[in-house]
């Protein structure tokens, strides 16, 4: 518990006086019943927090001027707190719809604390927080009852309608994947012909090319054969011829020596 003393500032006087009082925060639990612009009624349940403001010296001189002297819990401040947080609820609430209500519930409740906070800087005090609870219907007006119904069941409807889109393009995708599949493999196919049948070709290429190397090889062979056995040929014609003469020289050789020796026979 923190107590400020607060001086009178009352120099000329030889005796001065002063006033202690609690700077901690009070709850203050209050459910307002608020009317929207269609004049629908509705109930507002919340807790503030609220105290003295003990950061600022000014704030602290109005609390002691108007609130310190009455007990944080009597009815003099209670009905002072929630009457101005009722009044600024009630006029904020009758310049919206019920509808505008409900959908910016958040934004609504910060409003009414920017509001009640701007009347409460008027006797030093400060809201240090607050919490609000769910918007009530009063018995008789179900509006939020019906809204949360219609929201549920649009939800409903929408969550529905997602999972039918979901199926859809989930079913349109898969579709499209195995045509993409088909296609993929079709041109892989594709492909896969083509490089064969280029490979078949430099195959047949290269086959061609090595018989016809073959070819020109054996013919060159053949060509060399040819022209050594034509040279052998040959080469037996003049040994053929030459032996001739030999055989013919030798026998005239022999002729001669036996007319040579017959000759010396008959000398």
């Amino acid at each position: 518990m923190k107590i400020v003393k607060l001086d009178a500032r009352l120099s000329n006087f030889p005796v001065q006086t002063c006033t202690r009082f609690d700077l901690s925060p009070e709850n203050y639990t209050v459910e307002v019943q608020a009317m929207s612009a269609e004049k629908l009624p509705f109930i507002l349940p919340a807790v503030f927090t609220i105290g003295p403001r003990a950061d600022d010296r000014e704030s602290l001189l109005k609390y002691a001027k108007f609130i310190s002297a009455h007990d944080k819990q009597s009815n003099h401040v209670n009905e002072l707190v929630q009457g101005i947080i009722e009044g600024e609820t009630r006029v904020l609430a009758a310049s919206m719809t019920m509808e505008e209500v409900f959908k910016g519930t958040k934004e609504f409740k910060q409003t009414v604390f920017k509001k009640v906070q701007l009347e409460l800087n008027q006797f030093g005090l400060l809201i240090y927080n607050a919490n609000v609870k769910q918007l009530v219907d009063v018995p008789g007006h179900e509006y939020f009852s019906y809204l949360g119904q219609k929201t549920q069941m649009e939800a409903a409807n929408q969550a529905r309608v997602d999972v039918s889109e979901a199926k859809m393009k989930g079913e349109i995708g898969s579709k499209l994947r195995e045509g993409q599949t088909r296609q993929n493999a079709a041109k892989i196919d594709a492909e896969t012909k083509v490089i064969s049948l280029q490979r078949a070709g430099e195959s047949d290429k290269e086959g061609i090319k090595v018989r016809t190397e073959v070819k020109v090889f054996e013919n060159k062979r053949e060509a060399e054969v040819a022209e050594a056995n034509s040279e052998l040929a040959k080469k037996k014609g003049a040994w053929t011829k030459a032996a001739q003469v030999a055989e013919v020289e030798a026998a005239k050789a022999v002729a001669l020596r036996e007319a040579e020796l017959q000759g010396e026979v008959e000398t």
